[in-house]
């Protein structure tokens, strides 16, 4: 079988319409009219990934996810006919992954779903599946964090690869571009501050752990960069 998609929408034609395009792509589908049914039906069945309306009867979007994130780090796509600015930034900082505003082109959507899939997927000729540096443990094929021996709060896949992104080359400053490209695949057009969301909810969980985390820096009009810890 396919990898799983749960599609949450109160609108019955697009529901029905994406079931039938993502279907044709290989994925197995599960469709909810509704927030409530949702979050019933993803513990029954868990996805691998579940693409989000905001505006629904009962239980919304913003707070599916906050359910999702308290046990899950799925891929979370918001698509959505709000055009309001804080209601996107509300999205990334609950611990959204996308964001993509209706009406949209099957295609984005498709491309986008693959290149969040293709993050939850181990390369298979890996030699390891762990990351260390100095007092940062990164388990690559749970997706955990350990900083100083404690477990960081669950980070998206999206914040995972940005922090991998940035330890594998600590010191070295990677581009706003360079990061948006590695989260959504070269030639789409993201806003940085969608960049400095997601750093900013990286450095928030990581203080949970230990208020003096200053490793991930910003170097401003540029990018970030993780600093090694000085020995």
């Amino acid at each position: 079988m396919g990898q799983k998609i749960a599609i949450v929408d109160d609108n019955r034609s697009l529901l029905e319409s994406l079931r039938v395009v993502l279907g044709e792509e290989g994925f197995e589908i599960d469709t909810y009219t509704n927030g409530e049914q949702a979050l019933q039906g993803i513990r029954a069945r868990p996805v691998d990934l579940a693409i989000l309306d905001i505006l629904m009867p009962r239980v919304n979007g913003f707070d599916v996810l906050r359910q999702l994130r308290k046990a899950s780090a799925i891929p979370v796509i918001f698509l959505t006919s709000k055009c309001d600015d804080v209601d996107e930034t509300s999205g990334l900082d609950l611990g959204a992954d996308d964001y993509i505003r209706k009406p949209f082109k099957q295609s984005t959507l498709i491309s986008r779903i693959r290149a969040l899939l293709r993050r939850q997927v181990l390369d298979q000729g890996e030699e390891t599946k762990r990351l260390d540096q100095g007092d940062l443990t990164m388990n690559l094929e749970q997706y955990q964090c350990t900083w100083k021996g404690h477990l960081v709060p669950w980070l998206t896949v999206t914040e995972f690869e940005i922090l991998e992104f940035l330890v594998k080359r600590p010191g070295v400053v990677r581009t706003r571009n360079q990061i948006i490209d590695l989260v959504y695949g070269e030639g789409f057009a993201i806003e940085d501050r969608i960049v400095d969301s997601h750093k900013k909810r990286v450095v928030k969980k990581f203080k949970e752990v230990d208020p003096e985390f200053c490793q991930l820096e910003a170097v401003y009009g540029i990018g970030y960069k993780w600093v090694p810890i000085a020995k």
